[in-house]
C-alpha cells in the first residue's frame, strides 16, 4: 500500500515559492494592482471569517465568541501567510473560525448545523459584492462626469471593482468541494457517515488534489466563468435598478 505523507508545512513551502516566483515578475504597473487589490482583499476575508463566527454563534455556539472572533478587526481574522499568498498568487485563506457543533441548538443537526456555518462566509462575500456595486452604480451614475474622470474619481472607481471581483472570486473559489475549502465542508454534510468519514481521514490527499488543480491552472479554468458570469448577473441586475441598461 502507497504511504502518502503530505502535511502543512509542504504546502507552505510550495506557496512560498509559488510566491516568490511572482515577486520575481513584480512591474510598478502589477504593484499598482497590487495596491487598489488591499482594501477589497481584507474586506473580503475579514467579513468571510466574521460570517462564519456570526453564524455559529447564532447557532447556540459560543467558541468564536470567546476567541474574540466577532467583531470586523481585520487582525482578528486575517492570516498573515495566506493574506501574501492571496495577494500574490490568487489563492489564500484567513484564520480559521473554530467551533464546537456539540454547542449547536438542538434543533439543528450537527450536519446542518455545520454547512450553514460553512456556507455563511462565501454567502457573505456574494452579499458585498452586490452592495459594493449598487456603491459603484451609485458613484458613476450621480458623481458627475468631471469627478469620474478626475483622478480620485478613477482611483474610487477601482477601488470598487477590484473589491466587487475579489469578493465574487472569494466567494466562488470557496465553494471548491475540496478541503480545506467551504464547499467540502458543505459538501460532506450531505454525505452518508462513511463516506465523511473516508474523506476525512484523506484530507492530505484532497489538500495535494487542490494544489495541483490550482497550480496547473485548473482551478481557474473552472471557476473563472463562475466567477464572470456571477459577477456579470450582479452588475446586470444592478443596472436595472439605476434605470441604465447593460
Amino acid at each position: 500500500m502507497f504511504n502518502f505523507s503530505f502535511d502543512k508545512r509542504t504546502i507552505y513551502i510550495i506557496l512560498a515559492i509559488l510566491v516568490a516566483m511572482s515577486l520575481r515578475s513584480l512591474t510598478t504597473e502589477y504593484l499598482l494592482t497590487l495596491l487598489l487589490t488591499l482594501p477589497g482583499v481584507i474586506i473580503a476575508i475579514t467579513f468571510h471569517e466574521f460570517a462564519h463566527a456570526y453564524a455559529a454563534d447564532k447557532l447556540g455556539d459560543d467558541t468564536p465568541r470567546r476567541q474574540g472572533r466577532l467583531n470586523l478587526n481585520p487582525v482578528s481574522h486575517i492570516d498573515p501567510i495566506g493574506f501574501l499568498t492571496l495577494i500574490f498568487i490568487h489563492v489564500g485563506w484567513g484564520k480559521p473560525v473554530e467551533i464546537n457543533p456539540r454547542n449547536f441548538d438542538s434543533k439543528y443537526s450537527i450536519n446542518k448545523g455545520e454547512a450553514i456555518v460553512s456556507v455563511a462566509g462565501p454567502l457573505m462575500n456574494f452579499i458585498l459584492a452586490i452592495v459594493f456595486t449598487i456603491i459603484y452604480f451609485a458613484v458613476t451614475t450621480f458623481g458627475g462626469t468631471s469627478f469620474i474622470f478626475s483622478q480620485m474619481g478613477s482611483v474610487i472607481t477601482m477601488l470598487l471593482l477590484y473589491t466587487i471581483y475579489v469578493n465574487v472570486g472569494l466567494g466562488v473559489f470557496n465553494l471548491i468541494p475540496l478541503p480545506p475549502l467551504d464547499g467540502s465542508k458543505i459538501f460532506m454534510s450531505f454525505m452518508p457517515y462513511n463516506a465523511r468519514t473516508w474523506i476525512i481521514e484523506h484530507t492530505e490527499v484532497f489538500y495535494l488534489v487542490f494544489l495541483v488543480i490550482w497550480i496547473t491552472g485548473l482551478a481557474s479554468v473552472i471557476i473563472s466563468p463562475v466567477i464572470n458570469v456571477i459577477s456579470t448577473g450582479i452588475f446586470w441586475i444592478v443596472s436595472q435598478i439605476f434605470g441604465i441598461f447593460m
